[in-house]
């Protein structure tokens, strides 16, 4: 069997513990808080309520994409090695990386024509991307060859729900996705938009709900009409949670109680910054296998 490397970028928002432990080399990307650079290093170097902390208090953040230069310098070494390479990357309808990956792999075959350097374009984001390497992980861990690794990649990445709410819509204003007036009003109002990813891998409102007590009801049972086997789904789910950690736990907590046959685990992370610069505190997701995004 080929040997080969599962690869991914810090946007999968999982623990540093948990890549290093699952054998998955990442990528860093970077932002820049307060006018200072930092690595997205998976909340190695920052702590996560300084940040969103930071964040409140009004310093600007801004993110930065990995370059082809940083892709090829990362991808290199395991070549070198003699190993083929299946990377999965944050959603291209999010993010130009994939791009820049893309062309990183196209100089690298011309040194190394004789490895395989496949790309994934996960179409997700934070731990539902974190959701798709994990599984994969699992199946390689199972002896899954490198071609039906990738095979499965593609095959799975669509069925990887992504529910999103926030209960600030603060950075949603400064960052022009909602105007000043809904915002406020919203804010009046207790209104936590409902989100998730579509197939395109783009966050498409779908409800405005009133009370975070109704939000957190909400995406369980969008988890219970998509879920594979309703409310026998027995696989794993992801939370991930940006400085609101009693959600996440209160989201976990109705999950059990709603999907009494699952033996995987519920895995709470928290946002990292690459995707915490864009939300802001107050953001909860919820992942799972469910029927294929449209």
């Amino acid at each position: 069997m080929r040997e080969f490397v599962l690869t991914c970028s810090s946007t999968v928002d999982l623990p540093k513990s948990y890549l290093d432990d699952r054998k998955i080399p990442y990528v860093c990307f970077h932002y820049n808080l307060g006018g200072e650079e930092h690595m997205d290093d998976l909340w190695e170097a920052m702590d996560v309520s300084a940040f969103y902390a930071r964040m409140l208090a009004g310093e600007e953040v801004r993110t930065s994409q990995v370059n082809i230069e940083e892709y090829m310098d990362f991808f290199r070494p395991f070549l070198e090695e003699g190993k083929d390479i299946l990377h999965i990357e944050l959603s291209s309808g999010l993010s130009g990386s994939f791009n820049a990956a893309r062309l990183a792999v196209c100089e690298l075959k011309k040194s190394y024509p004789d490895r395989e350097i496949r790309l994934v374009d996960s179409r997700g984001a934070s731990s539902g991307l974190g959701f798709l390497v994990s599984y994969l992980a699992d199946q390689r861990d199972a002896g899954t060859c490198y071609e039906d690794l990738a095979r499965l990649a593609e095959e799975k990445k669509l069925l990887v729900h992504h529910w999103f709410f926030s209960t600030d819509l603060t950075f949603y204003v400064r960052g022009g996705r909602i105007s000043k007036t809904a915002g406020f009003l919203g804010g009046m109002l207790g209104i936590c938009p409902l989100l998730n990813m579509d197939a395109a891998g783009h966050l498409i409102p779908r409800d405005k709900i009133r009370g975070k007590r109704k939000v957190i009801r909400e995406i369980v049972d969008r988890m219970r009409e998509h879920a594979v086997g309703g409310t026998d789904y027995r696989g794993k789910v992801f939370i991930s949670q940006s400085d609101c950690p009693d959600d996440a736990r209160e989201v976990a907590s109705l999950v059990k109680e709603t999907f009494p046959k699952m033996d995987g685990e519920v895995m709470i992370n928290p946002i990292g910054p690459t995707i915490g610069a864009h939300t802001g505190p107050g953001t909860l997701a919820l992942f799972f296998f469910g029927d294929e995004r449209v």
